[in-house]
């Protein structure tokens, strides 16, 4: 398949489309700058140029187009430049897709779009999963959701099957060997201080594995897929205690309903995922990381839970 990639240069884009490219898809990437991928037909462009993205999607002609761009950090830029930005480079992807007739259209979304990080906010129900209500609190996670209704939206306008995921935490390869994550911190740093990931709601996913999901969701049928939303995210909490020792101190907002959750198992459900689409992360923190930051892991000091009411 023909798969154009935005955002192909940023975290998630570099092995998204390293693995599409080694499944054997033709992949052009589409980034503001160029990433430097083997194999890779990259085209720098200005993504919220309308018509710099309809003449790349002219002559491209992509059967489909995985939709990775935008700013991808909140906070990261004033409020309203991540709004207008991440929206309006989407309508311009999705438009020209559209008219050009891309027979798939997948867009990153975010589990942000929940709204969880303000004081007033609760979790409907433990596991988290996408009947959840979708509340954001700040431009982000507000781009996010408008993202979402515009998939929806062209999913009963246009054709082709449009969808979107909402990843977790991206961690890259190279993370696990002990490279910053996102946010600064190691990922070793994270899980030895829960309140670190916490943030997240312990949220994460190998960056393999979500290209692997984006493989799995080009290939699916398309009356399965279109106009849906799935989470991705790892099969367990990026945590070393259970979430039931651990959110009431560090993730109240869960509720009792935590106090289920004694074994590894993520505050973020996928089985939506696994029972469309056969879907399941394979890696794992405690798989991924190697030998040396384990043991540094197990000797580091770690936050103990405040004692259950």
């Amino acid at each position: 398949m023909r798969v154009l990639v935005t955002g192909s240069a940023g975290r998630l884009g570099r092995t998204t489309a390293a693995a599409l490219t080694a499944s054997g898809h033709d992949v052009i990437g589409a980034d503001r700058a160029l990433g430097g991928l083997r194999g890779l037909d990259e085209r720098a462009i200005d993504l919220t140029d309308e018509a710099s993205v309809t003449a790349l999607l002219d002559d491209a002609r992509p059967e489909a187009v995985v939709h990775l761009a935008g700013i991808s950090v909140p906070f990261s830029a004033p409020e309203r430049q991540i709004l207008l930005t991440n929206t309006a480079i989407a309508h311009t992807v999705f438009s020209a897709a559209a008219a050009t007739g891309v027979e798939r259209v997948l867009a990153a979304s975010s589990p942000t779009v929940l709204g969880y990080g303000l004081p007033g906010w609760r979790a409907a129900a433990v596991p988290l999963d996408e009947t959840h209500p979708v509340a954001p609190t700040h431009a982000y996670a507000l781009s996010k959701a408008v993202i979402e209704e515009l998939v929806r939206a062209f999913s009963r306008s246009a054709p082709g099957a449009f969808g979107f995921f909402r990843p977790c935490y991206i961690v890259s390869p190279e993370e696990w060997a002990g490279a910053p994550t996102q946010q600064g911190h190691t990922i070793v740093e994270r899980l030895a201080d829960p309140a670190l990931a916490a943030v997240s709601l312990f949220n994460y996913v190998d960056a393999r594995d979500a290209a692997e999901f984006i493989h799995t969701w080009l290939a699916a049928p398309s009356e399965v897929v279109d106009g849906e939303g799935f989470f991705v995210g790892a099969a367990d909490a990026l945590a070393v205690r259970p979430i039931a020792d651990l959110w009431r101190e560090f993730a109240p907002a869960l509720g009792a309903g935590a106090d289920r959750m004694t074994g590894p198992s993520a505050v973020f459900s996928t089985a939506k995922a696994e029972r469309l689409l056969g879907w399941r992360a394979r890696r794992g923190w405690r798989d991924q990381l190697p030998p040396e930051a384990s043991a540094a892991l197990a000797a580091a000091p770690t936050t103990q839970p405040a004692p259950s009411a």
